[in-house]
């Protein structure tokens, strides 16, 4: 089983992967490539989520972070949160994952604009992976008020 695999699977560097919802069986191939962290920005959904996620990644021998995003309400808080955890995870091999990986490209190419240097276009090219233009106008909202605050 490769991570590659898992729901819209991207590879943003040596270190860090970003994904949807992975499997169990998805989860023991990230441990096995050596991945040391996980960090989930989904709410729990029975039908979508894993029973025990925290459980087996934590059996698997990988730090677990969990950072229940609300799909319908993101907040400043949130990615307050999400920056703490990146801080926390920055020397490791990371999945950052959510359901379908939306969450966590808004999430991380404004991590990435703000700690990394990346360019306004450089986040784009990761936020077009998974979204079109206009798809989710409170996440549109959200991102364009945070790239604001930070002179973008």
């Amino acid at each position: 089983m490769s991570t590659q695999k898992i729901y819209n699977f991207k590879q943003i560097n040596d270190h860090i992967i970003t994904a949807g919802q992975p499997t169990e069986a998805q989860l023991r191939a990230v441990a096995a490539e050596g991945y040391e962290t996980v960090i989930n920005l989904a709410t729990f959904s029975p039908g979508y989520s894993l029973p025990d996620e925290a459980g087996l990644v934590g059996e698997l021998g990988m730090q677990y972070i969990h950072i229940p995003v609300e799909w319908g309400s993101p907040q400043k808080g949130d990615f307050a949160a999400f920056e703490a955890a990146m801080a926390t995870a920055v020397h490791h091999k990371t999945l950052i994952h959510c359901a379908a990986n939306y969450r966590v490209t808004a999430f991380y190419s404004l991590y990435a604009m703000k700690h990394l240097g990346w360019t306004a276009v450089e986040a784009d090219v990761l936020l077009a992976h998974v979204w079109k233009p206009g798809e989710y106008p409170v996440w549109d909202q959200f991102v364009q008020e945070l790239r604001a605050e930070m002179g973008y």
